[in-house]
């Protein structure tokens, strides 16, 4: 058979002007010999620029496009970077492998997966189409009898994780989900059935593109090296966010040739809670000795003041890479630290300051308040509403659209209006069992009664309940039978009582981040103890929800709203004016944390990538009380992370009233 290549057009001279285009410290990574190579790129310095610079640079001394693959953790940020590299290359970036693991799992997949017992013709199943599967095999199980057993997304979410990291679904249930201890064997038993069925159907859903990809690696050295020469330079992104399964493919993937170059940010590694491994970045030079370590440090983003604070808070990590981020001489004013009073006036300082910066001719979306947990939010979207501030939630939904509030509000709302049959439709529905049809067959009986909820909780109401959901009808009863005459009158009371007489069981076997969700319901509750009753409360909540539904507040294209985001939502954006809120012992960082080394220091570089966000101006703000129903008003210090610091690193704000 006689062979043909297409050669891929070559410039006569090297057309880049790399010296010209990139400062000395990208220079020096761009135009990186062979071998591993490190970079480690501080915030705000120009990470994608390396990257895309680094593939035309590759091409232009020889390599074929073909020859490259660029793994990123979006197919946007692919096809960003290949957009970026298009004009410096003109046509020669069509060829490179660009794009997330999973898609380049897919594609090798495609072509030799049946080596490791997979057909080309698999179809890939998206998260809703795996809950589906899932469900299926739980209700082929008959699983859900029990009302405290998990969710299809709570297994989902287990699997995933376990397979990022390489262990077991005992292991990941045990230090993740304790709670989930007594099911282990099911669901252990659970993935192997899911696992067959989706053989037997020819689906794959992410984590399989990940598993076998590797699987193929390590089961077949033919094709492992054939790989391996096929790509002869890998680059990945954000390297600080992979898991351990994605570092070992990397590390298969090149083990022909090593022309590896790895570029992220050990100060920005915080999501080990989603699998991410930050010893893959930390310990890469000892997994390649012959490591090139080159450091990013220019910041083209932050003034001199904000950087100073923010390199001297994660100089007391220990486990880093130590760097200095530089402001090119940028200067601005101190990041002021703001303390309040409680969090009602840390939601009153942050919406006239915006104000007042709207005023000045920011523009809406130059601002931003950042949070570790959204619930630290509820306080200031019910002040932004009063006055009329458009904002945009990058951390999930607004606080009291949330399923888990709204779930609260509707059992107060049935039993303080019986007639209500949509909140009684939707409570009804949380009982495993009761669906639609069933839920508006019971809401029929109860609504001839002059008192549902006593109804509802009576011993002689079971003969109406389909034979599959009264195992579970006792919780529903509980919850029910709580919410007493003299306990609407105390609405926080109340909130708790649902909590803990049955609702908090809900969302432990439904969401994998429950106690997130629990911490939301405790703000509420924190947020009813103002009020003389549960009527009154729902009266507020509903002039409110009144004022968020207005036009003004929900802009179509998001440039003339303030953002509202958690810090890990954040991560990667800029802001003009930052206002970091929350900021005190147990809040940022929690408890928890504190009591593991390694817990502490993902914490501080959490505090860290918040501080990067700002450009120019920078609110470190947390409430001296923390105003907590059940507790009454406890006395907080400002975070270890700002106790830390140098007083010169920030000017201290005294807030009066008036």
């Amino acid at each position: 058979m006689k062979k043909y290549t297409i050669k891929t057009s070559k410039q006569q001279d090297l057309s880049i002007d790399y010296a010209e285009h990139l400062n000395p410290e990208q220079y020096a990574a761009v135009t990186a010999g062979a071998g591993p190579s490190l970079v480690i790129a501080g915030a705000g310095s120009g990470k994608t620029r390396v990257v895309t610079y680094r593939v035309a640079y590759l091409i232009e001394n020889g390599a074929r496009p073909s020859e490259i693959m660029l793994l990123t953790f979006t197919n946007k940020a692919a096809k960003e970077m290949l957009h970026r590299i298009e004009p410096l290359i003109k046509g020669g970036t069509r060829k490179v492998a660009g794009g997330t693991f999973h898609s380049i799992g897919n594609m090798i997949l495609r072509k030799y997966g049946e080596a490791v017992g997979i057909a080309p013709g698999f179809t890939i199943l998206d998260r809703e189409d795996s809950k589906s599967l899932m469900e299926s095999c739980i209700a082929d199980m008959k699983l859900r009898k029990d009302k405290m057993f998990p969710k299809a997304n709570v297994i989902l979410n287990i699997i995933s994780y376990a397979v990022g990291i390489e262990q077991s679904m005992t292991y990941v249930i045990d230090e993740k989900h304790p709670h989930l201890a007594e099911y282990s064997e099911e669901i252990e038993n659970l993935k192997k059935l899911y696992d067959h069925k989706k053989r037997q159907m020819l689906h794959m859903d992410f984590e399989d593109l990940l598993f076998f990809w590797k699987e193929l690696l390590v089961r077949s050295p033919e094709i492992r090296q054939n790989l391996s020469q096929q790509y002869k330079n890998i680059l990945v992104d954000e390297y600080q966010d992979t898991n351990k399964i994605q570092a070992e493919i990397i590390d298969l993937m090149a083990s022909s040739h090593k022309n590896l170059m790895v570029v992220g940010d050990d100060s920005q590694a915080i999501y080990s809670f989603r699998g991410a491994c930050f010893d893959n970045i930390i310990e890469f030079p000892e997994r390649y000795p012959e490591t090139t370590v080159f450091k990013l440090t220019t910041n083209y983003r932050s003034t001199e003041e904000i950087l100073n604070l923010a390199n001297e808070s994660i100089s007391y990590n220990s486990r880093q890479f130590s760097k200095t981020l530089n402001a090119l001489g940028r200067s601005g004013a101190r990041p002021a630290l703001v303390p309040l009073k409680n969090g009602y006036q840390q939601a009153e300082f942050v919406s006239q300051r915006i104000l007042e910066m709207i005023d000045e001719g920011i523009p809406m979306r130059e601002i931003a308040v950042l949070y570790r947990s959204h619930f630290q939010s509820m306080d200031l979207q019910m002040e932004l509403t009063r006055k009329r501030i458009p904002y945009e939630i990058r951390s999930g939904l607004r606080f009291f659209e949330q399923a888990h509030i709204k779930d609260i509000i509707s059992f107060l709302r049935s039993v303080l209006n019986p007639q209500d049959e949509i909140s009684w439709g939707r409570i009804l529905k949380l009982t495993p069992g009761i669906g639609g049809v069933s839920a508006k067959k019971i809401w029929e009986k109860l609504r001839t009664s002059d008192r549902p909820a006593e109804t509802a909780g009576s011993d002689e109401f079971i003969n109406n309940i389909p034979k599959r959901g009264r195992d579970s009808w006792e919780s529903f009863r509980s919850i029910i039978n709580t919410l007493t005459d003299s306990i609407m009158e105390i609405p926080a009371e109340a909130i708790r009582a649902i909590l803990i007489s049955g609702y908090e069981n809900h969302l432990k076997g439904t969401y994998e981040n429950y106690e997130d969700r629990k911490e939301d319901i405790e703000q509420l509750a924190n947020y009813a103890a103002g009020f003389n009753s549960a009527e009154e409360f729902l009266s507020d909540l509903a002039l409110l929800s009144s004022l968020q539904s207005e036009d003004i507040d929900e802009p179509e294209d998001h440039e003339d709203s303030i953002v509202l985001s958690t810090i890990h939502r954040a991560k990667g954006l800029e802001w003009s004016r930052v206002f970091l809120i929350g900021l005190f012992d147990g809040g940022m960082p929690s408890a928890r944390a504190m009591e593991d080394l390694d817990q502490e220091e993902e914490e501080r570089r959490v505090f860290y990538v918040a501080l990067t966000r700002a450009k120019d101006e920078l609110y470190l703000c947390y409430p001296v009380m923390d105003n907590r129903w059940y507790d009454g008003a406890v006395i907080k210090r400002p975070s270890i992370f700002i106790q830390e610091l140098d007083n010169k690193s920030y000017e201290q704000w005294a807030v009066d009233e008036y």
